[in-house]
């Protein structure tokens, strides 16, 4: 456990954090009390108490005034590949991911969507209309536009066979970063027709913008999910950045 270029307190949380993430302690685990890790670590109570508060920062533990430390519920992040890739995250959770490709065409974007994609006033964008699937079942609707260097790929790939994510990575697109907006939208009358339900009715909608590492505005996809299916949960802290993950509705 003891690393003599750590303090001692750090050395203390590495060793509790790789305890917690092998599964040595599971979630709602109560850990040894304060005595038995002083005793473990050959460390004094301040030092025991500050690695406890390090990860109680961090949302691996729960507890304190008065109530042992344990083991907290951890929010799972996904990789920025399952987060990008309805394919990868729809496998992850042991479900069949399908699609149902309604449109693929090159045309001249609106202004919103020019803006998105930092284009030119008069430049093009290819756009794709496909409704993605879980296990057969229509679970959301994605409206994605590339910029044509880009899009013009998606011409030679059979968009009903999977990933479109995965394939422009195997080309050599950089997909490097992504930058998602999430609210509430009401199902317009495409929405409606293909995903099953009425006009107006509540959807998930999921806005990203994908660029290189550069910067280069790559890919921006409006997804429309069924709220009873899928949902979007975020843990953070005080001291901690939040972790974003794409989970299945427990209603779903």
């Amino acid at each position: 456990m003891e690393n003599k270029k750590q303090p001692k307190y750090q050395a203390l949380t590495t060793w509790l954090r790789q305890e917690i993430a092998s599964g040595t302690w599971h979630e709602g685990d109560v850990l040894p009390s304060e005595a038995e890790l002083c005793a473990r670590a050959n460390a004094s109570r301040g030092t025991v108490r500050h690695a406890l508060a390090q990860l109680r920062s961090e949302g691996l533990i729960a507890g304190g005034q008065g109530k042992p430390p344990f083991v907290a519920q951890q929010v799972q992040s996904q990789s920025f590949t399952t987060f990008m890739s309805f394919t990868d995250w729809a496998r992850s959770i042991g479900l069949e991911a399908g699609q149902d490709t309604r449109e693929l065409a090159q045309r001249r974007p609106d202004a919103f969507v020019s803006e998105q994609l930092e284009l030119d006033e008069d430049a093009k964008v290819v756009q794709l209309l496909r409704l993605r699937l879980l296990d057969g079942s229509p679970a959301m609707l994605e409206r994605t536009s590339f910029p044509q260097e880009v899009g013009r790929l998606l011409f030679d790939f059979d968009t009903d066979s999977g990933s479109i994510f995965a394939y422009l990575r195997e080309q050599g697109v950089d997909l490097y970063r992504g930058k998602h907006t999430i609210d509430a939208v009401a199902a317009d009358e495409v929405d409606a027709q293909l995903l099953g339900v009425p006009v107006g009715a509540p959807l998930l909608r999921e806005q990203r913008v994908t660029a290189s590492k550069s910067g280069q505005k790559l890919e921006f996809s409006d997804d429309r999910y069924l709220p009873h299916l899928a949902n979007f949960t975020i843990e953070n802290t005080s001291e901690q950045r939040a972790s974003l993950s794409r989970v299945r509705s427990i209603a779903g």
